[in-house]
């Protein structure tokens, strides 16, 4: 199964690609699906399950369900509108879209955040109702949001699929190994194969302008960081720290007081503004997801600001080549912090952007693979425990510090001729393992770990 550039990375809202995209998602599905039925709805219900409820006021899953049942869609998301969306839904508890009769829908009585059922197949779980005149029950489906905005209903598990015309993809690998098989082979680099893939689903002006875009609303979304200042919201009263520790490293750009260290933190504040604007709600790309949405965009910021001999006709190549290893990620294990814990979140990000960057400086198949090896091997393990639910404690600085590991790991790749112990396979495996063995407190429950160690009230 091929994953395309444009399925890991997607334009969407925060602060989570799996409790607020996923279920926004969902409910624009649901939408559909009531206007292809026969049945005349009155109202509408919603619960949410698992991960979704324990920590989806945190995540703003409640409000992505009530915009998302109103008509509004991640990729087309605007902030002042839903805002009056939502101040109209609380008045008048009726729903209006297009296509559809009014529809009955009160936030506070209508959406459960059911604390009990876990639902079968995924950690991320939630059951959308319509209901007639007589409050009966007439159509209902239940939704899993598997992470990076990516959602599967309950039919797609157990129904059996119709062939369908599969698309001949000119380099259809499934792991890495197969991935250096088909480099080796063809004379390609990743990105080259990428794209030749790529080609079969969009025309060339259609990637490059995908590409663009992408890059486009992730640097706006850097620089929107730097410039905002503020306490978040959420009831932690975390200040931003980007524009500030921006301000001081202009201030001490070209000094002899600027150690060279400091491009550590260079790299970090890239990161941390585009999460602080995640968890404002604000437009980002999933990268492989909202949590860890700082790491690829930093990366390649400090490739193209701070390498001298970058220029902006690499961005592809490095979108293209960290997307082949998101996809990897994606199929041979997860990129779902309630699936794997935040592994499979920054660990997945800062191996994609040490691939990415790795390619772009000029490295070969085999580095590349050893430089996302490594990114990934040294966040195995790492827990999913945001305080109070919030995606800003530990997330925002752990996205600063997966994109420096991102930078370190391709840098240390470069050094090497690309052999190596341990494969990429071998580590997306253990990831894999690892968050199947891992106790569900620490998977974006916020039930254990820093969630429950450190005071917020």
């Amino acid at each position: 199964m091929f994953l395309s550039t444009f399925d890991i990375f997607k334009i969407g809202i925060g602060p989570s690609s799996s409790h607020t995209m996923g279920p926004m998602v969902a409910a624009g599905m649901f939408l559909d699906d009531l206007r292809k039925s026969h049945f005349t709805p009155a109202g509408l219900r919603a619960s949410l399950h698992g991960s979704l409820a324990f920590t989806g006021k945190g995540h703003a899953t409640d409000r992505a369900v009530a915009l998302g049942l109103s008509g509004f869609l991640p990729d087309t998301y605007d902030l002042n509108e839903a805002e009056r969306a939502l101040e109209k839904l609380a008045d008048a508890k009726t729903i209006r879209v297009d296509g559809l009769p009014p529809m009955k829908f009160d936030p506070v009585n209508d959406l459960v955040f059911d604390y009990e059922i876990r639902l079968p197949r995924h950690a991320n779980g939630m059951i959308l109702f319509a209901t007639d005149a007589q409050d009966d029950v007439i159509l209902q489906e239940t939704y899993y949001s598997i992470g990076g905005g990516f959602v599967r209903t309950e039919g797609d598990y157990t129904k059996i699929s119709e062939p369908v015309a599969e698309v001949d993809f000119p380099y259809p690998f499934e792991n890495a190994a197969e991935m250096l098989q088909m480099a080796g082979e063809s004379g390609k680099s990743i990105g080259d194969m990428m794209l030749a893939n790529e080609r079969r689903l969009r025309s060339s002006p259609e990637i490059d302008e995908g590409v663009k875009r992408i890059w486009d609303v992730m640097n706006r979304c850097i620089e929107r960081g730097l410039e905002t200042g503020g306490v978040l919201p959420g009831g932690l009263g975390i200040k931003r720290r980007s524009k500030a520790i921006m301000d001081r490293l202009k201030q001490e750009h070209g000094t002899n007081i600027a150690a060279p260290h400091i491009i550590n933190d260079w790299i970090s504040v890239y990161a941390m503004a585009v999460n602080e604007e995640n968890a404002n709600g604000g437009q980002v790309v999933t990268s492989p997801t909202n949590g860890a949405a700082g790491v690829i965009p930093a990366t390649l910021k400090y490739f193209l600001e701070h390498v001298p001999t970058a220029w902006t006709g690499k961005i592809p190549e490095f979108f293209l080549t960290a997307a082949a290893i998101g996809g990897l990620m994606k199929k041979n294990a997860s990129i779902s912090g309630a699936e794997c814990g935040c592994q499979a979140e920054v660990g997945s990000a800062a191996a994609m952007g040490a691939a990415g960057l790795c390619a772009v400086l000029g490295g070969s198949p085999s580095q590349v693979e050893n430089a996302a090896e490594i990114a990934l091997e040294h966040h195995l393990g790492m827990t999913c425990d945001p305080v109070k639910g919030l995606v800003q404690v530990p997330c925002i600085e752990r996205n600063g510090l997966g994109a420096i590991k991102a930078v370190s790991a391709a840098s240390l790749s470069l050094r090497g001729d690309g052999t190596h112990f341990v494969s990429l396979d071998a580590c997306i495996e253990t990831m894999r393992q690892t968050g199947e063995d891992m106790n569900e407190k620490y998977k974006e429950t916020s039930l254990g770990g820093l969630a429950v160690n450190v005071p917020y009230c």
